[in-house]
């Protein structure tokens, strides 16, 4: 193999290490918003939860009805 060919065969490799490396920080930015998404949506439920909670605290307990 000549060192021309070398040379392009390299570059090629390169180019398409270049390619493949942007392609996979888009996906890994994408899957960054769908985490901050979900972390975004955990939180919410997490308060609500704690919401319900706290005013379940707050209900009279549950008793039997008298005729049991």
């Amino acid at each position: 193999m000549s060192d021309e060919n070398r040379i392009i065969t390299l570059e090629e490799t390169v180019a398409h290490q270049a390619k493949v490396i942007e392609e996979l920080s888009d996906e890994i930015a994408e899957q960054w918003k769908v985490v901050e998404q979900v972390r975004a949506k955990l939180d919410r439920l997490t308060e609500r939860f704690l919401s319900l909670e706290e005013q379940s605290l707050d209900a009279p307990p549950i008793t039997k009805p008298p005729h049991y």
